[in-house]
């Protein structure tokens, strides 16, 4: 396995230190009403201010770069069944090559290699291997049809664990109504690259509105993809996070948005980055010189930021590598107060939750 691009700079830091105590009840099952209408939590300076989201051109400047993850969510947990009769589920990570995927799959006995998965909709996924390695945690299918049109007909969105929804599909009206929501709002208003089994969060906030008055006061716009996969909700599982394994996800950065960058520098604007995945993008860039790949790169406390001034953020998981990757950029007890204000003042949490905004001049 490849190391990642960056480890902990200091043994003092565990996994633990990243634990807060959550009420469930402010983790978001449901989008808000209107996309910007999320509330907005500007952790920018020492002392919080809360904000609706629509309020954002106000706090950003003309001539700042704002970087935005343009990847597309597909609709990649797909079910079916055994041979046997065996119930399962797959949720498809990449599409590798021509109808060959890459998938985890949720099944009581694992069928044998060369089994035949007989899919909802009519369709076959053939047991062809497994992947990165002959004993990798995911599995290789090869299925019948297009993957991309068979996902777009028969597939579910992907939503995180933490989102209670019917484990087999829409069973009911309820459901019915779920899925198309989810449909419409687990999506970004800008999503153009199909590839993605998790949203950029962070994006969701972004409507019509809220662009054209950025375009307005002179914010600037450009774009990364990074197809968010699976394991950005795998917990970290080791005691010092620098023992921890990073999942690899595929980055794109186009040459205008390095223009813009560059441009941006050029005038004294800030590069705002929207999500972390947009920072995990630029941040790869700015260390190995690669445009575009698979980066593993994990970011905790000690590393040095060369291109993300501002950043967007939703708030995340208690210990995950997110978690880590928001204290690196703001400063641990800086961010460990912003959650604890965000707590009392019930903002809500995760994928459908509100969103904060910090700078790195705050950085520890």
């Amino acid at each position: 396995m490849t190391p990642p691009l960056t480890a902990a700079s200091a043994p003092r830091w565990t996994t633990s230190d990243f634990d807060f105590s959550l009420p469930p009840e402010l983790i978001a099952q449901h989008p808000t009403s209107e996309r910007s209408a999320s509330r907005l939590l500007d952790g920018s300076h020492a002392q919080p201010a809360d904000r609706i989201f629509r309020d954002l051109p106000s706090l950003l400047n003309a001539g700042d770069l704002l970087v935005f993850n343009d990847t597309q969510v597909v609709k990649a947990r797909l079910f079916g069944e055994k041979s046997t009769g065996g119930k399962l589920e797959l949720l498809i990570e990449r599409v590798v090559q021509g109808r060959e995927v890459v998938a985890h799959m949720k099944v009581s006995k694992k069928p044998p290699l060369g089994g035949v998965l007989h899919m909802a909709g009519g369709f076959t996924a053939t047991l062809v291997g497994r992947w990165p390695h002959d004993d990798g945690p995911l599995f290789r299918f090869e299925l019948s049809d297009d993957p991309y049109r068979l996902m777009e007909q028969h597939g579910h969105m992907p939503l995180p664990p933490y989102i209670e929804r019917h484990q087999s599909g829409p069973q009911s009206q309820a459901d019915m109504a779920d899925e198309q929501e989810d449909a419409q709002r687990y999506q970004t208003v800008f999503a153009k690259h199909p590839g993605a089994v998790a949203a950029p969060t962070a994006a969701l906030h972004f409507d019509e509105g809220v662009l054209a008055a950025l375009q307005a006061k002179g914010v600037q716009r450009a774009s990364v993809t990074l197809h968010v996969g699976a394991g950005t909700f795998q917990p970290v599982k080791a005691d010092h996070i620098a023992d921890h394994v990073m999942h690899f996800e595929r980055y794109s950065i186009p040459s205008a948005t390095l223009q813009a960058i560059a441009d941006c520098r050029a005038r004294g604007g800030k590069v705002v980055a929207v999500g972390t995945t947009t920072v995990r993008s630029l941040e790869t860039w700015a260390k190995t010189g690669e445009t575009h790949g698979d980066t593993n790169i994990f970011i905790t406390p000690g590393f040095e930021f060369q291109v993300v001034d501002t950043l967007i953020t939703n708030f995340h998981l208690p210990k995950s590598t997110l978690m880590m990757l928001v204290s690196a950029f703001a400063g641990y007890d800086h961010i460990m107060a912003l959650y604890q204000h965000a707590i009392a003042q019930r903002y809500r949490f995760f994928s459908y939750g509100d969103s904060m905004l910090l700078c790195k001049a705050l950085s520890t």
